[in-house]
């Protein structure tokens, strides 16, 4: 089997070539439904990594023929705000991307893609696109385009103008190969491609992700990469061992006070029964504090 290169370590490096957009290309292609042709890889402060993501997360920012742009972004650890992050993403994208003084009628179409190694939400599936549409409240009626608005922006939905979301589960993927997408995300997954793979993009893939044929160096630097990943997951276990063992011993420890609190608790209503006893009988208070071990104004209180 052919060892192959990691999805998210060949967009740091070698899908952000020219020669080889024809991969990034069949993944867009067999995931949108439709021919893609990417114009350029764009640089970018939303797709910069930092030193606390250089592990968990890569980004790619793709424009299309189209003049659409493509977030592609790996993520290889959880993060509970992640839907909070993209969308604060492809804004920021949007923003970037807007000249000085142009009108709005030039905000770039987003289409953000999110391949995720982890449980994103609840849900079976493994791939979910997200759009924006506008239902009437009353009617329920989908809001459209005048037919000026269509004929001067080029568009026939209002969806058009506001990003896609789509989310890649990868794990929850079953191994289980339908069509050209699946396909691709076996190979996300599983990082193999089979023999009677036929998707777009995935043969050219095969060859140029081959980790045998990078230099000496790239591979040095390949296996560093993979190595850190292994240490970062390591780590993570660790901590999530260590946390849980810390709730663990904290719960314990509540039982425990919560038992001794209880069983004191139930000595002083003992002691308030006694006492109360004693001096419906008429015995002196100060005897009544020594047997019971209350004050003489609690006692004075019953």
């Amino acid at each position: 089997m052919t060892n192959l290169i990691r999805f998210d370590w060949a967009i740091k490096k070698i899908l952000r070539d020219k020669a080889n957009f024809g991969i990034l290309e069949g993944f867009l292609s067999e995931l949108l439904n439709q021919s893609i042709k990417i114009l350029s890889i764009l640089d970018s402060e939303s797709n910069k990594e930092t030193n606390d993501d250089k592990f968990n997360r890569v980004d790619l920012l793709a424009e299309l023929e189209s003049k659409e742009l493509v977030v592609i972004e790996v993520q290889n650890t959880e993060e509970l705000d992640y839907l909070h992050r993209i969308l604060y993403g492809t804004s920021k994208t949007i923003s970037e991307n807007m000249k000085k003084g142009e009108s709005y009628s030039n905000v770039k179409k987003i289409i953000s893609i999110s391949i995720v190694y982890f449980e994103l939400g609840e849900g079976i599936d493994y791939v979910y696109h997200g759009t924006t549409n506008f239902l009437g409240i009353h009617n329920y009626d989908q809001l459209k385009l005048s037919e000026k608005q269509a004929n001067l922006f080029k568009i026939s939905e209002p969806n058009q103008v506001f990003p896609e979301y789509y989310l890649l589960k990868v794990e929850s993927f079953d191994d289980e190969t339908k069509d050209g997408l699946d396909e691709w995300i076996y190979f996300l997954k599983n990082e193999e491609i089979k023999d009677n793979f036929k998707a777009k993009g995935l043969v050219e893939a095969k060859d140029k992700l081959d980790v045998m044929k990078l230099s000496p160096n790239e591979q040095a630097i390949y296996n560093r990469y993979i190595e850190n990943l292994h240490y970062k997951a390591s780590m993570l276990e660790t901590e999530t061992f260590l946390l849980n063992e810390k709730i663990k011993k904290a719960t314990e420890k509540a039982k425990i006070e919560a038992k001794i609190e209880a069983k004191i608790e139930a000595k002083k209503e003992n002691s308030f029964e006694i006492a109360k006893n004693l001096k419906d009988r008429g015995f002196d208070l100060k005897i009544i504090s020594e047997v019971t071990g209350l004050s003489t104004e609690e006692i004075e209180e019953l």
